[in-house]
C-alpha cells in the first residue's frame, strides 16, 4: 500500500511513531502527483538496467533540489555524427546486425539520437579524397554531384530515417573546398582564394538542395571544420575570424537568403579553448550575426576540463547565439594501446585512454591531457556542457570497427558501437550507453533547469522536455555508493549512487 495523498511532514511523524514502514515511504509520492523511474549504467555491469527505489529506513542525506521553473537554454538535440567510415563498418555486417545496430541508436527505445552532424565531402573518416565538384575554374557548378556519397553515406542516413520514431536533425560541415578552390591546389590546408568565395558559398546552397532533392534536410551548417587548421593531417581549410566573419557576410549569408535556403549557420566549429576570441570577432559583426545561429565546438583541447569559463563568457556576451558541441571523440586510439583492450567493457571505465595531446601537446599545455576514463570523460563533458549553456552535444562516427576505422587518414579513434564484418560481431561500448541516458530522455525543445547544490562527490544535470517530463543525470564517479535524497515541488525520493556509475531520473506528473 502507497500514501499519495499524505503530505511529507505527515508521513515523516508517522516513520517516527513506528506506524507505518519505512520500506513503503520508499515507493511513495509526497504530497504531488510526480511519478519516478531511473535506469543504472556502472561498471559492475549494468546497462541502462531499471533499478527499484531506496527504502528511507535510517537513511542521512544530502539533498538535490530540482526547480522546473528556473528555465535556462532549449536543448537542440544531442546524438552523433554519420561518416562514410561508419557507413562501410556498417555495410559490411549482416543486414539484420546492420539493422539491429540502427534500432539502437535512432529508435525511442534505443539512444534516440536527436542531433546528428555530417560531413560534406570527403573528411579524415572517409574512405578517400572526393570533392562534389571536381573540375577546375567551374565556376557555375556545372559539374556537381553528390554521387560520391550514393554508396554508403546517403543509405546510411536514409535507412536511419525509416527508423520507427527516428527524428533527427542533421548539422553539415565542409573539411576542406575542392582544391582547384584553394591556394595551394591540394586537400590538407591552404586557403580559400578570394576569387572563389562566392563560387564556394554556392558549392554548400549546392550541397543542401542536393540532400533536401535526396529527401534529407540540413538543419544546420558550419562554413568550415577546424579553421584553425590539423596539421595537414587530412583534409583542412584555413580561416580566421575576420576571414570567416567576412565570408558568411559577403558570401555565403546572401547566398543562402536568396535562395531562400533557411539552414542555420553556425560558426568556428574547433576547440572550446579559443571559442571567445573567435566569437567577440564574428558576434561582433552586425552583418554576419544577422545571418547566424550560434557557434559549434569541439573538445580536443584537453582531457579533463570542460572549458566552463569559455562557455559562460560566450553565453554571457551573445546570450542570443546557441552553442553545440559539433564533435567530440576518443582520439589518437591505438596509437599506444593493444586493440584487444577496446573490446574490454572495464577498459572504457580504466584511466587509461589517450588522445593526441599525450603524445603531440607542447610542454605548457601537457597538463591538460593525462590519461583518462572515457566513460567519465563522455559523462562530465555532457553534464557540465549542459549546465553550462551547451544547447546541443554531438559525439562523432557512431559507430567504427575493431581497429578504430576505415579511413584514408589512419586517424583510428573509439566509437560508442564497434563492428567487425569477419565476424558479424557488434560490441556496445559503455560509451553508448553514457550516450543515452541523455539522449534517449532529454528531448529536442527542453529547457536545462535549476538545481540546487549537488552533493559533494556527485555530477548531476535536469532538463524539463516540452511534454513535461522532468530529467535528472547523476554521475558518481567515485569508488563509493552514496544516497541522496531527490527533491521536487513537495516530492521527495533517496536514490542511491553506486560507485562509478551513472543514472538517469524521469519524473512525470499526472496533471
Amino acid at each position: 500500500m502507497n500514501y499519495p495523498y499524505l503530505p511529507d511532514s505527515f508521513l515523516r511523524m508517522a516513520l517516527s511513531l513506528g506506524l507505518i514502514s519505512a520500506s513503503l515511504i520508499g515507493h511513495t509520492v509526497m504530497a504531488s502527483d510526480w511519478s519516478l523511474e531511473i535506469y543504472r549504467t556502472s561498471r559492475s555491469g549494468e546497462k541502462m538496467q531499471p533499478v527499484d527505489l531506496v527504502h528511507s529506513d535510517g537513511v542521512k542525506a544530502n539533498a538535490l533540489e530540482v526547480y522546473p521553473n528556473d528555465t535556462y537554454q532549449r536543448i537542440e538535440g544531442i546524438g552523433g555524427a554519420f561518416t562514410e567510415s561508419s557507413a562501410a563498418a556498417l555495410a559490411g555486417l549482416p543486414a539484420e546486425k546492420r539493422t539491429e545496430v540502427l534500432d539502437a541508436y535512432f529508435s525511442p527505445q534505443g539512444a534516440g539520437y536527436s542531433l546528428m552532424r555530417t560531413h560534406i565531402a570527403s573528411c579524415d573518416f572517409s574512405l578517400s579524397n572526393y570533392t562534389y565538384a571536381s573540375e577546375a575554374d567551374d565556376l557555375d557548378l556545372s559539374s556537381f554531384t553528390i554521387e560520391p556519397d550514393r554508396r554508403y553515406l546517403l543509405p546510411l542516413i536514409k535507412d536511419s530515417q525509416k527508423v520507427a520514431g527516428a527524428d533527427f536533425r542533421i548539422l553539415a560541415s565542409p573539411w576542406t573546398a575542392p582544391p582547384w578552390m584553394k591556394d595551394n591546389g591540394t586537400w590538407n590546408g591552404g586557403k580559400l582564394l578570394p576569387r572563389y568565395k562566392s563560387t564556394f558559398a554556392q558549392y554548400l546552397a549546392k550541397y543542401i538542395d542536393a540532400y533536401e532533392a535526396e529527401g534529407i534536410p540540413i538543419w544546420g551548417i558550419t562554413p568550415i571544420n577546424e579553421p584553425e587548421g590539423n596539421g595537414e593531417n587530412w583534409e583542412s581549410m584555413i580561416f580566421n575570424p575576420h576571414e570567416m566573419s567576412s565570408f558568411i557576410a559577403e558570401h555565403l549569408g546572401p547566398v543562402f537568403s536568396s535562395e531562400g535556403i533557411d539552414t542555420k549557420i553556425y560558426v568556428f566549429d574547433q576547440n572550446r579553448d579559443h571559442m571567445r576570441e573567435w566569437a567577440e570577432v564574428i558576434f561582433n559583426d552586425a552583418d554576419a550575426t544577422r545571418y547566424l545561429s550560434g557557434m559549434a565546438v569541439h573538445w580536443y583541447s584537453s582531457t579533463v576540463s570542460v572549458c566552463e569559463d569559455e562557455l559562460d563568457a560566450v553565453h554571457d556576451m551573445f546570450p542570443e547565439m546557441g552553442i553545440i558541441q559539433s564533435e567530440g571523440c576518443i582520439d589518437a586510439l591505438g596509437d599506444d594501446e593493444p586493440i584487444d583492450s577496446w573490446l574490454e567493457p572495464d577498459w572504457w571505465w580504466r584511466k587509461e585512454a589517450t588522445d593526441w595531446g599525450w603524445i603531440w601537446a607542447p610542454e605548457e599545455t601537457k597538463a591538460d591531457h593525462p590519461k583518462y576514463a572515457p566513460v567519465y570523460r563522455y559523462a562530465r563533458d555532457l553534464i557540465g556542457g549542459l549546465n553550462h549553456w551547451m544547447s546541443g552535444w554531438i559525439d562523432w562516427n557512431i559507430v567504427l570497427d575493431f581497429r578504430g576505422g576505415p579511413n584514408h587518414a589512419s586517424n583510428f579513434c573509439g566509437a560508442p558501437v564497434l563492428v567487425d564484418a569477419e565476424s558479424g560481431e557488434v560490441f556496445y561500448t559503455p560509451l553508448y550507453y553514457v550516450m543515452s541516458h541523455f539522449s534517449r530522455f532529454v528531448r529536442p525543445g527542453a529547457k536545462r533547469i535549476g538545481l540546487g547544490d549537488t552533493p559533494d562527490g556527485l555530477l548531476a544535470t535536469a532538463a524539463l522536455n516540452v511534454n513535461g517530463t522532468v530529467v535528472v543525470v547523476v554521475l558518481n564517479d567515485s569508488p563509493e555508493s552514496k544516497v541522496f535524497e531527490l527533491k521536487l515541488e513537495g516530492f521527495s525520493q533517496f536514490v542511491e549512487a553506486p560507485a562509478e556509475s551513472i543514472q538517469t531520473i524521469r519524473l512525470s506528473n499526472a496533471d
